[in-house]
């Protein structure tokens, strides 16, 4: 399959230069039909609510896979680059069409419409999703140590930590993972929403609000934090990691996994994933020189982003389930979103086993 499918819609916003974030029901076939899977493999149903009223469709072939598309929603530098980078769109059976978003909330809306099957996410969308009645499930997982989730303050700035903040303007892309860790950071320096002046902007606006010194501060996520340090002169006042969970998702459409074809591409797709999680553990190099190919990104750019924001695959567990519980409640309490979702719900843990073939830590 050509990454460069005519058929890629470009959703987001333009990438921010100087000079111009957080990757079903049925099995795929024989793996040696596939080359994402390894032997026939049975798909492991989930003990979610949710995911339990999802029917398992019947095994389908790689023959019959032949001529799907599969709707496949990403983000800046994200699921595209990195399985160009790998070499996992090579040989695929079904075709990808492409659609970039400036973030996971609109990514969501878009899996919710059904203009979307699947898509790569941090954090937080789901959590929004699933409190305004989405109808989304979460199918795989990946973490990274949150470093690169950062609150930035422009080069200069007197603020010297987040309690600094109080009264001040802070922009953040509403729903994202960054507004996750906003809320984290926020409550650990003992603030409340109402201490500062949120302003939810799109990543290349609070970019250009940073620059320009219309923000006291702005939470955004690697590659943006990677560029705004190197091109702006920004300084990261706080990183989440030791504090966000750092987690990032593929969710899916609960009526592309109950399409037979859809779910075993899915499958695949998920499976193609974790390898290019893995391999880019050790090439951060070619993934950097991909990664800035994709984006427009300098290249110095786009490794720092690589060698501190690599993601790690894992399975979806009752502990993910828990810690993601935690930030959701964290912002019903805060009341950022209208109801009080229950994670576990929304979890299809189907893919697991797949994953772990892969190499998935479990």
């Amino acid at each position: 399959m050509n990454e460069t499918d005519p058929n890629t819609t470009d959703l987001t916003d333009r990438p921010i230069r100087r000079r111009p974030r957080r990757p079903t029901v049925a099995v795929l076939a024989c793996l040696a039909a596939l080359s994402a899977i390894a032997g026939c493999a049975t798909p492991t149903t989930s003990a979610a609510p949710v995911a339990a009223k999802i029917a398992v469709p019947a095994t389908i072939s790689a023959k019959q896979l032949a001529g799907l598309t599969l709707n496949v929603g990403d983000q800046k530098a994200g699921l595209q680059a990195l399985l160009t980078a790998a070499g996992e769109l090579k040989d695929s059976p079904y075709k990808i069409k492409w659609s970039t978003f400036t973030s996971g909330p609109p990514l969501l809306e878009a899996v919710n419409a059904g203009a979307v099957d699947v898509g790569g996410v941090g954090n937080t969308p789901p959590i929004f999703s699933a409190a305004a009645g989405g109808k989304i499930v979460i199918i795989s997982a990946a973490r990274t140590s949150a470093a690169g989730d950062a609150i930035l303050v422009p080069k200069g700035s007197t603020v010297r930590t987040v309690a600094d903040l109080k009264g001040k303007r802070v922009a953040v892309a509403q729903g994202s993972s960054a507004h996750g860790n906003l809320l984290l950071q926020l409550k650990k320096a003992g603030l409340g929403t109402a201490d500062v002046q949120i302003t939810f902007l799109t990543p290349s606006d609070g970019y250009a609000a940073l620059a320009a010194g219309r923000v006291a501060a702005w939470a955004v996520w690697d590659p943006y934090t990677a560029q705004a340090e190197q091109q702006l002169g920004a300084r990261v006042l706080t990183s989440g990691k030791g504090l966000a969970n750092g987690l990032s998702f593929q969710v899916a459409s609960r009526t592309a996994l109950a399409d037979p074809r859809r779910n075993s591409a899915i499958q695949d797709l998920v499976a193609r994933t974790v390898r290019a999680y893995i391999w880019s553990k050790t090439h951060h190099q070619q993934w950097a020189r991909v990664y800035a190919s994709q984006t427009g990104l300098p290249y110095a750019v786009t490794l720092a982003s690589a060698l501190r924001s690599g993601d790690d695959p894992i399975t979806l567990s009752p502990q993910i389930a828990a810690s993601e519980q935690q930030l959701a409640d964290a912002f019903a309490n805060a009341k950022v979103i209208p109801t009080r979702p229950t994670i576990s719900s929304i979890i299809d843990t189907r893919y697991n086993q797949s994953v772990i073939s892969q190499g998935a830590h479990s």
